[in-house]
C-alpha cells in the first residue's frame, strides 16, 4: 500500500518524535517482517513508516483505547468529538470525569476516546498527564482555536488501521515483546533517562518509569539482541545510559523539546538513538 501523508498522530504525547523524524528513519531497516512498538505514545515512527504488519503497545489503557476506537468506530468517534466546547468550566468538568469511578466504568469506549482527545486538544501544553490515583490532572490551556476534531487524519488513520495487520495491546512492554521473532523490528521509545534530579516526567501512566525499569529493558534489548532481533531505541544522552548500552552502536542526535514547565528550559537537547545492527 502506498503511504499516505494524512496519516498524523491524532493526539500530542510527552517525547513526541515527530521533530526527529527525519533522524530517526535514517536508522530504520530498509526491510523487515513486523513492526513493534512497545512504548507507542502518539505513535509518529508508526505513522511515518506505515508497515503493514504490526504490533503496538503502550502501558496507558486510554491512550490505546483511543486507537481501537478510531480502527473500530471513526464516526463515531468524530461525531462525539464535534459536541465538545473549548470552554475552560466545560473542559474542567470533563476533566473531572474519572473523579467518580463508577460514573467512569458506564462510559463508552467511544466517550473514553473521546474525552481524551479532547482534553489533550484543549488541555495546557497539549499533554497528557495523570496524578498518582491515575486522574487527568493537566490544567485549561485557554488556546483560541484548537484543532479538537481533526477528521482528515483521523479517518486516514482509520483507513490505515483497517487495511492493514496491526494487534493493539495495553501491557507491560516485555509481554508485548513476547511474539517477536527473526526478522521483526522494534523501536522502543521509553519514557526517558531524566537529565537531572529535577527534570523527570513520569505522568503519562502513574507507574513511572525509573532507574530500574530502565535495566529491565536493557535485559529485554539483549534478548532481542540474542534472538537476532533488530533493535532502535531513542533515549537522553545521560551517562548512565551511555553506560548501560555501551556493548551497542549509539548515535547523537539533536532534538527540540518543548515540555517544560519553564521555558528558559526548553530548547536542543542531545539525545540517543542506541542500535544492534
Amino acid at each position: 500500500m502506498d503511504k499516505s501523508n494524512s496519516i498524523t498522530p491524532v493526539v500530542k504525547w510527552v517525547g513526541g518524535k515527530r521533530q526527529i523524524l527525519s533522524e530517526i528513519t535514517k536508522y530504520v531497516p530498509e526491510t523487515f517482517s513486523v513492526y513493534y512498538e512497545p512504548f507507542v505514545g502518539g505513535g509518529a515512527l508508526l505513522f511515518e513508516l506505515q508497515p503493514q504488519r504490526a504490533v503496538v503497545n503502550d502501558i496507558n489503557c486510554e491512550l490505546m483505547n483511543i486507537y481501537v476506537v478510531i480502527k473500530e468506530n471513526v464516526e463515531g468517534l468524530i461525531a462525539d468529538l464535534q459536541r465538545h466546547k473549548n470552554e475552560e468550566d466545560y473542559f474542567y468538568r470533563i476533566r473531572e470525569l474519572d473523579r467518580n469511578r463508577e460514573f467512569y466504568s458506564m462510559l463508552t469506549p467511544v466517550q473514553r476516546a473521546s474525552r481524551i482527545i479532547y482534553l489533550n486538544k484543549t488541555c495546557y501544553n497539549g499533554l497528557f498527564r495523570v496524578n498518582k490515583s491515575g486522574e487527568f490532572n493537566a490544567p485549561f490551556g485557554n488556546y483560541r482555536k484548537p484543532n479538537i476534531v481533526n477528521e482528515t487524519a483521523l479517518r486516514a488513520v482509520s483507513a490505515y488501521f483497517n487495511s492493514a495487520q496491526i494487534g493493539f495491546a495495553c501491557q507491560d512492554f516485555e509481554d508485548a515483546l513476547q511474539g517477536a521473532e527473526k526478522g521483526a523490528f522494534v523501536y522502543l521509545d521509553p519514557p526517558y533517562d531524566p537529565l537531572s534530579a529535577t527534570a523527570s516526567f513520569t505522568g503519562y501512566d502513574r507507574g513511572g518509569f525509573g532507574r530500574e525499569e530502565q535495566a529491565r529493558l536493557k535485559n529485554s534489548c539483549d534478548k532481542l539482541n540474542k534472538k537476532g532481533i533488530s533493535f532502535l531505541l531513542s533515549n537522553s544522552a545521560t551517562d548512565y545510559i551511555m553506560d548501560l548500552y555501551r556493548d551497542y552502536k549509539i548515535e547523537v542526535i539533536r532534538a527540540r523539546r518543548s515540555v517544560n514547565s519553564k521555558g528558559e528550559r526548553r530548547g536542543d537537547v542531545a539525545e540517543l538513538l542506541v542500535m544492534n545492527y
